[in-house]
């Protein structure tokens, strides 16, 4: 199950980064659900969880907007728009796993998950870069939230 995953947080980064490309070049045909669609074929014989995938997807466009407030702040150097956009979409998959998936997926698999990802996929400082605000992320938003204490510092 777990490189089933993998392989499915792979298709969700291929496909948030590809509608987020097509979306940003005014491309008025892009549609989130065909792409989704298209990148799951391709894998149907080796990711059977595809609700995962499109949960990941789907919950990541729908919670962009407050997932990207929350890593700003945490990223304070790099406004969301200049982070290279792998880094940007892996970024915005941990934070959403962190706080929406943490019922399924623990926070440390979460971020794990998301430094594998930027080491394939991202450039050579990107593993680091994701591992330093999701480990931010995960002591501000969720330590900090049970500790009663929200502020992201």
């Amino acid at each position: 199950m777990a490189s089933n995953r993998h392989l499915g947080r792979i298709v969700a980064l291929q496909s948030l980064y590809e509608y987020e490309f097509r979306k940003e070049s005014n491309d008025d045909s892009v549609d989130v659900k065909e792409i989704l669609s298209r990148n799951l074929e391709r894998y149907e014989t080796a990711i059977d969880d595809t609700q995962f995938v499109e949960s990941l997807v789907n919950g990541v466009l729908k919670e962009q907007k407050a997932i990207d407030e929350k890593i700003q702040p945490i990223a304070p150097d790099w406004p969301i728009e200049q982070i290279a956009r792998v880094d940007r979409n892996i970024l915005r998959i941990g934070v959403f796993e962190l706080l929406h998936q943490a019922d399924v997926v623990p926070p440390k698999v979460a971020i794990n998950e998301a430094v594998e990802l930027a080491k394939a996929f991202g450039s050579d400082n990107s593993s680091k870069f994701v591992n330093g605000v999701l480990g931010t992320a995960y002591r501000t938003l969720i330590e900090g939230a049970e500790n009663g204490d929200t502020t992201v510092r």
